[in-house]
């Protein structure tokens, strides 16, 4: 297994829409297990394909605060979606940015699991929440695209004030 480099925000390459899953062999299955160690040395809670360069449809997952209960859908679709939460968000790859975002309470998804068989999953809060922000990232949104002009501005220059010169 391998830490995998997490793109960090203005990178274009988060703008990418991520291709369908077609087929799931042991090379997808090992970048599966890369974006699992990325995504817990970070300290996060998903992780989708696009934020380190894989553009397919796929995320990891793991809500739960033992830290012990992965997720992951290949080609997920949001059914259902019902309810209103503003929660404050943050993302791996727009760092030291976090605000109130409104979501989805409850959603109804479906996809694939690591074995090309189907599953389904009804979730609500935070899960709701992270299966809506890694969905995002698969079609080349992020979390800040649901704020105000002013508020993704400010982010912006933060973030390019705090990238290193080349």
């Amino acid at each position: 297994m391998a830490l995998l480099p997490i793109l960090k925000y203005p990178d274009p390459r988060l703008r990418i829409k991520a291709q369908p899953v077609t087929h799931v062999d042991d090379a997808l299955r090992r970048s599966v297990e890369d974006m699992y160690e990325t995504m817990y040395a970070s300290k996060g809670v998903g992780l989708a394909g696009t934020q380190v360069n894989i553009h397919l449809r796929i995320f990891t997952m793991d809500v739960s605060a033992s830290g012990n209960e992965r997720i992951c859908v290949l080609n997920p679709e949001i059914l259902h979606q019902e309810g209103v939460l503003y929660e404050s968000e943050g993302c791996l790859s727009v760092l030291n940015a976090y605000d109130k975002v409104k979501r989805a309470q409850k959603v109804h998804m479906r996809g694939m699991d690591l074995d090309g068989k189907p599953i389904e999953l009804k979730a609500e809060g935070l899960m709701a929440v992270c299966i809506q922000h890694e969905v995002d990232h698969l079609n080349g949104m992020l979390f800040i695209d649901h704020l105000s002009r002013l508020k993704q501005d400010r982010i912006r220059k933060k973030t390019e004030k705090n990238q290193p010169r080349d």
